[in-house]
Order: C-alpha cells, then structure tokens, then sequence
C-alpha cells in the first residue's frame, strides 16, 4: 500500500494545464442545445462539410453512449442499443451551431455479423480517410478490462487514416486508484507506438463526473 499515494495522484488530479477560463468554454459549450439532424450508412448520405466534427469510436459496450449523454448533460441524446453491435450508422449531433458530434458505430461485438465488422474495414475507414471537418477521434477504452484485438486493429486503421486520435478512458470508478494509475500508464505505453495517436490520455466517468469538465475543455478548444 506504500505506493498506493502517488497512483491516487497521478489517477485523481485534473489536468494542470488547463486553465479556469477553459474549463468554463467547456461548460458554455456543453450547456448549448445538442440536437439528432443526421444518420448516415452510406459514404453518399453523409451530409455536407460545415465546420468541426470530432467523432467518437469504441467498442460495443465500452460506454460511448454514457459518455456522450455525460458530457451534454443529457439523458438520451445517444441510446445505447438492446443488441450491442446493432448500430451501424453514423448519426451526427449538432451542438451549439459550433461543433458536430459524430457517434461512429461500435465494434468488436463477438456475435456481430462478418458484414457489420467489415464496416470498419469499408465506409468507416473511407469516412475517416476523406472528411476534412473531422479533426479529431475519441477512442474510448474500457479501463476494466485489457486491450483487445479488436481495439489494437482500429488504432491501425487510425493510423493508416492518418486522421488524430485521442484516447479516452471510460468507466474509471471501476479501478481503484492505483489500478487506474497502472492502467494509464499501460495505454500510455501503447499510444506512444502509434504515429497518429495524441499523445495526451483522457480518463473519465460518466458514472461520477470524472474527467468530464476536462474532456469538454478539450473538445471546446478543438471547436475555436
């Protein structure tokens, strides 16, 4: 237990470099209306290029739909599905008028058809290789459990995209702290191997609030 204090640290303290003022452009965002206007399954149906996008991928119950509705405030703008792996579009949120939020299909659920995980493989990728309003992409990774093939193979998509990618740990009240410091410093192991990975890793909770004033600081700051 002697080295238990540092982990807490390192696990618990918001990020230093962000600034009051940040935080509060993230809040002033994120209290904006957030609204469904878009679905696309199609390359042809996504809609025309205005402004930012930053979108967000994982795999299935890795809690992207907990995290977007934590960070809009907002009980229902992403519903998770009955059936993981049953979403297969990209539906597009707008916030504010002055960033769109793109909830990306999740992947990686063991039961889902070889058709639906070669979307990641077809218009996923193609989505990726040739939006320019999209700037960024929110890779959540469950903090509970061990990276798998699945997560490895979508960082090299990434990668292969050439489109930047920020981590973003979810469900850390799952951890205690020193686990959640070993697990941090695993990832950040893993991101320093990829070439478009940022390398800055995000942690949060949509359970308790970890994490979200910062992670909306960020997106605010990547909306100008």
């Amino acid at each position: 237990m002697a080295d238990d204090a540092p982990h807490q640290a390192v696990a618990t303290e918001p990020r230093p470099d962000l600034t009051p003022e940040e935080l509060e452009a993230g809040r002033l965002l994120f209290a904006a209306e957030c609204r469904f206007f878009h679905g696309a399954q199609k390359l042809d149906q996504l809609p025309p290029l205005a402004g930012v996008e930053i979108a967000f991928a994982g795999r299935s119950n890795v809690g992207k739909s907990s995290l977007l509705n934590a960070l809009t405030g907002r009980r229902a703008l992403a519903r998770t599905s009955s059936e993981p792996g049953r979403t297969r579009q990209l539906n597009f949120f707008d916030l504010g008028g002055r960033l769109t939020l793109v909830d990306m299909p999740g992947y990686g659920y063991a039961r889902a058809s070889k058709e639906i995980k070669a979307d990641w493989q077809g218009m996923m990728f193609d989505y990726l290789r040739g939006r320019p309003t999209l700037v960024r992409v929110m890779l959540l990774l469950d903090s509970r459990i061990e990276l798998k093939q699945s997560d490895h193979e979508v960082m090299g998509l990434l990668d292969r995209a050439a489109v930047t990618y920020q981590v973003v740990l979810t469900k850390a009240d799952g951890l205690k702290p020193a686990a959640l410091a070993r697990k941090q410093e695993e990832i950040q192991a893993v991101i320093r191997k990829h070439p478009a990975a940022f390398p800055e890793l995000a942690t949060t909770s949509a359970e308790t609030g970890q994490g979200i004033p910062e992670l909306r600081a960020v997106l605010a700051g990547l909306a100008g």
